[in-house]
């Protein structure tokens, strides 16, 4: 999970496939910013049929408020994704409110919220670049690689924002975070306009726009922390929907038995690109930077096996596959991710299959011998530890209570392990097993769990892994080697995220879009071809 990388199905790549098939056109319609670029403005799509608008708020932020936590307060611009088109009325409420992103109050029509922050040092940059008719330098450009980082981009009714049942039956974000994708989308898009405008508003008579391929490697930051982490723990069968999609892709390409010229072209690009990508990958985290590093090794290595010869060979991405075992995880992992590129006419569809409309159900006709076969059967892996050992029990999770956002305590040390949350799972099952084998077998589930009542969301997720072999993450989540980080850049691979920057085992900085169709070009053509972008300065 900590190694894995975007694909063709993560979500950022299925919304932009939609925006080409619906032929998407973004306009601005209210652009009110001053000549410091203070104001507000709106970005209206068509998509799907109905209307979405990304109202923006960008306010003067003083240094010292400046922080990517999410126990800010305040931003150098706040967004809302809004249903529809906001009306004058829509527009003073939302400034009342986005502004204070927690602190607000919202209605159904508002879909996602959002906060960002600029790379102050990078965006100063730009401006300065461009308001002397020069373009950005390329090695800063590399280096940070946005010109705004998100620190938290909010939907599914939180803080009053629209349910999920509001958009689950449109097609067009159907799709698991498709809402939120969208979101950023258009917010990488008002970056570069915003950078634009106060270049121009500086020297209009020198000012030059940001030439397309700066434009392009310009995507937008995100710092990921701890918040995200549960959610693959919480939602079961979504985990097992997404890794049963990329896992059904990878035995759909495995099965090719002969790859014809095109795709044995489209492989050796890829893998030079790959390998570039990799080489243009720097970050501080020593323990990331050394895997980089093999990776980079490892790649150059595979770019000398993967001749044309040894592709024409019947059944070469199953070879590849297996012979890819050699490498590192993180080289294993890339290679899953090339070897489905060329192939979306054989695997777009499964992009469709990755949601859960039914959730978790119990079955209390099962009998506890029943259950008891399935943890013997699925979750031996919890069974088999021990939790007497040193460090077994470290951590705890629990919600702070500040910004109701998880967390993760020591336990002993950390105060509020009386509020952990259930997220303990091997050591639940532990106890769930325990408990089940003091009854008789022929006990239905329905009677067990009248006296057991405590287990009756577990039993559920049991009952689940009978039909959803990859609904559960198989470690010990509070052990002294959890690394809450592996979580994180598995959930963010699958939104599409890239370049994974670790600045702890507790968070991370990435960067989304990079690489992405630009507004301009949705509407001029299909350009779904940027799978780990490599940043070239070339007019």
């Amino acid at each position: 999970m900590g190694s894995a990388f975007p694909t063709r199905l993560s979500f950022m790549r299925v919304l932009t496939r939609r925006l080409f098939a619906d032929n998407a056109e973004v306009t601005c319609p209210i652009w009110e910013l001053n000549d410091e670029g203070y104001g507000r403005a709106v970005y209206s799509i068509r998509l799907g049929g109905n209307t979405y608008s990304l109202v923006v708020f960008s306010t003067e932020l003083e240094p010292g408020k400046r922080s990517d936590r999410v126990i800010a307060e305040a931003w150098d611009a706040s967004f809302v994704l809004f249903d529809g088109m906001p009306s004058n009325e829509d527009m003073h409420r939302l400034e009342a409110n986005v502004p204070k992103q927690e602190a607000g109050r919202f209605e159904a029509s508002e879909l996602v919220l959002s906060r960002a922050n600029k790379s102050v040092r990078l965006f100063a940059h730009v401006v300065d670049r461009l308001s002397t008719g020069q373009q950005p330098d390329g090695d800063m450009i590399g280096t940070t690689g946005y010109l705004m980082r998100t620190t938290a981009v909010y939907g599914n009714g939180k803080l009053g924002i629209a349910d999920r049942r509001v958009i689950a039956d449109r097609p067009e974000l159907a799709g698991p975070f498709q809402a939120e994708m969208l979101t950023v989308w258009l917010i990488r898009g008002f970056t570069h306009d915003l950078v634009e405008h106060n270049a121009k508003i500086r020297n209009r008579e020198k000012y030059t726009p940001l030439a397309y391929a700066v434009k392009k490697n310009l995507g937008i930051g995100n710092s990921t922390g701890l918040g995200m982490a549960p959610f693959l723990i919480k939602h079961a069968l979504l985990l097992n929907n997404w890794v049963t999609a990329r896992e059904v892709a990878l035995a759909r390409v495995r099965a090719v038995g002969r790859a014809d010229n095109s795709a044995i072209d489209r492989i050796k690009q890829l893998i030079v690109r790959a390998r570039q990508h990799v080489e243009q990958w720097n970050v501080e985290d020593q323990r990331q930077m050394d895997r980089i590093r093999i990776l980079r090794a490892e790649l150059r290595e595979v770019e000398l096996l993967v001749t044309p010869g040894w592709l024409e060979q019947p059944e070469p991405w199953d070879r590849l596959i297996n012979t890819s075992q050699r490498w590192s995880l993180e080289c294993q992992e890339l290679i899953v991710a090339l070897v489905l590129e060329p192939y979306g006419e054989l695997i777009d569809d499964l992009s469709e299959q990755m949601v859960d409309t039914s959730g978790l159900r119990l079955d209390p006709a099962m009998t506890v011998g029943e259950l008891n076969g399935l943890l013997k059967e699925h979750y031996k892996w919890a069974l088999d530890i021990n939790f007497n050992q040193p460090g077994a029990e470290k951590y705890f999770w629990y919600t702070s209570l500040e910004k109701l956002e998880p967390r993760l305590g020591v336990r002993g040390k950390d105060p509020g392990d009386e509020c952990e949350m259930p997220l303990d799972i091997a050591r639940l099952v532990g106890a769930l097993y325990q408990a089940a084998g003091r009854v008789e077998p022929e006990q239905s589930l329905a009677m067990f769990l009248t006296r057991h009542p405590q287990y009756r969301s577990l039993v559920r997720r049991v009952q689940a892994s009978k039909h959803h072999s990859y609904s559960e993450i198989c470690d010990n989540l509070i052990g002294a080697d959890c690394m809450p980080l592996d979580i994180l850049r598995f959930k963010l691979s699958f939104f599409g995220a890239s370049k994974c920057d670790p600045k702890s085992n507790l968070w991370t900085r990435i960067n989304m879009y990079q690489g992405a169709p630009l507004f301009e070009e949705i509407v001029n053509g299909d350009s779904d071809d940027w799978w780990l972008p490599v940043l070239r300065l070339q007019p």
